[in-house]
């Protein structure tokens, strides 16, 4: 393993008062087994670890799974992306640990955006098994608060978050380790809502309500039919995919998929959405941290 050479300088902005994170911890390059196996070998996923240096109570901290979209990780080739390095900053702040796992280079692809959902090779049964081989490998860390373990994703990530967080499903249920709760950021809710999922853990979705790629009413709809652990759902008016992002709103033509497939895709970040949904998360982290 070998620390990353580089740190990431982020742009800063106010949130609830409070300055964002303005630089990432300097993550530490680790291999992470899947539950997922080609052949008899598990596949290894390259990590991203994140430690805290915020003092936690007995020595041990709680962490959480970083879980990318369809583009993955990076923002260029080996170089992790502003997004994965913001999150990881924001919650090292609060004193949690953060693992950024990638799911499409073991397996040969490099993104799944442009990729018809039916076409993909890589489903949301590989993003389960890498989700609880991560929460595997974190349980196992020293300093990790085995107990206090989430998962949070964007896009194909947060549909991932949904899948593991299924309650009765035989893979999850298995594990050794399971999600203490869970965030999605924008997540594709239409399937999972066919089938009548229903969490096994706390789950935080926050949605944009212009967005036309993985839509809002599905997830709001979950959300209403949801028994047992709380499903939270925060939605931010004319806010498209990627709300949470600072690019400018583009469409996306070269997507395939979406509310009206063959159209494209709007994707772009919304200031205010962006502000309020760090709010919300930095709350909800927070309420996490202060149960035993």
């Amino acid at each position: 393993m070998r620390a990353l050479r580089a740190l990431v300088w982020l742009a800063a902005g106010l949130v609830g008062g409070q300055p964002l994170p303005v630089r990432a911890a300097m993550p530490i390059e680790v291999s992470v087994p899947s539950l997922d196996r080609r052949g008899d070998v598990p596949i290894d996923l390259p990590g991203f670890w994140y430690r805290t240096e915020a003092p936690a109570a007995g020595g041990r901290a709680p962490a959480i799974v970083l879980l990318h979209g369809c583009g993955g990780p990076y923002d260029r080739p080996g170089a992790l992306s502003k997004r994965m390095h913001e999150y990881a900053a924001l919650v090292n702040a609060l004193g949690m640990h953060a693992l950024v796992t990638d799911s499409l280079t073991p397996r040969g692809e490099r993104e799944l955006c442009t990729q018809r959902v039916g076409d993909r090779a890589i489903t949301q049964t590989h993003r389960r098994r890498d989700a609880l081989g991560a929460l595997q490998w974190l349980a196992a860390q020293p300093g990790v608060d085995a107990t206090r373990i989430g998962l949070m994703g964007w896009s194909h990530g947060g549909s991932a978050v949904l899948a593991t967080l299924q309650r009765g499903h035989s893979e999850t249920e298995a594990s050794t380790v399971r999600p203490a709760f869970g965030v999605a950021f924008y997540p594709g809710c239409a399937d999972p809502l066919r089938r009548r999922w229903q969490a096994s853990a706390p789950l935080l979705m926050l949605l944009g309500g212009a967005d036309d790629w993985t839509p809002a009413a599905p997830c709001e709809a979950l959300a209403r039919q949801a028994e047992g652990p709380p499903v939270q759902v925060e939605t931010y008016a004319g806010a498209y995919h990627g709300f949470d992002g600072t690019a400018p709103v583009r469409l996306r033509r070269d997507v395939p998929n979406g509310a009206h497939p063959g159209q494209g895709v709007h994707v772009g970040g919304d200031a205010a959405a962006r502000a309020a949904s760090h709010e919300r998360l930095r709350a909800y982290l927070r309420e996490r941290l202060a149960r035993p």
